[in-house]
């Protein structure tokens, strides 16, 4: 993979909370909300991936039994009543499912982040030329957010992908930070955006950027 450990770690951090929050919280399916599906592991998302993705991803990770249980939360994500409520129930069906730490990790450098890898670099034409630490946060963003770039909410991931495509990524650490206008209400939002903006500007001071 293209991006160092620091942005690893950083991505664990914030999708799991940490290692200790994680075994007390968030080693058991959850619900984020929103549109989200129900996560496990490292913010594995069932509602974004098909059955098939699933099962060759935790297939050799958890007991046959969790599998099966978590099969039906696959596809279902948040946005309407019926959904919602639907998962709801889930997450209260799927409480006594704990998934380890080391599994969450494992499946997550194996399986997911090289997918998510992939996505950034096929989105972000010009980032794989990028410092490991720029690859590294746009993973994160993406990671969080997703590749879609139409649309109000993603004028500042446009701009991003157009600064990068134009071989001038010295602009990109201000749009981590004006994207954080979208969550005037939620700081840990805020404080991530900031925490990538960082990330990619120490990439392109690496790089003698400025």
């Amino acid at each position: 993979m293209a991006i160092p450990q620091q942005s690893i770690d950083f991505i664990i951090n914030e999708e799991t909370g940490g290692e200790g929050y994680y075994n007390a919280v968030a080693c058991h399916p959850v619900w984020p909300g929103g549109i989200s599906g129900i996560t496990i592991g490292v913010g594995y998302d069932l509602g974004e991936n098909s059955l098939q993705a699933f099962q060759q991803a935790w297939g050799g990770a958890l007991p046959a039994a969790d599998i099966t249980a978590l099969t039906p939360a696959i596809g279902i994500k948040g946005g309407s009543a019926a959904a919602d409520t639907q998962l709801q129930q889930l997450v209260h069906q799927l409480s006594g499912i704990s998934i380890p730490w080391a599994a969450a990790n494992d499946i997550f450098a194996v399986s997911t982040l090289p997918h998510y890898e992939a996505m950034t670099l096929a989105t972000f034409p010009g980032l794989s030329g990028l410092n490991g630490l720029c690859i590294g946060a746009m993973v994160s963003l993406v990671y969080n957010r997703g590749t879609s770039l139409a649309g109000p909410s993603r004028t500042e991931m446009a701009t991003i992908h157009n600064l990068i495509q134009a071989g001038t990524p010295a602009g990109v650490p201000d749009q981590f930070r004006a994207m954080t206008r979208l969550w005037p209400t939620v700081p840990d939002l805020q404080k991530r955006r900031q925490a990538e903006a960082d990330m990619f500007q120490q990439g392109l001071d690496a790089m003698g950027i400025a």
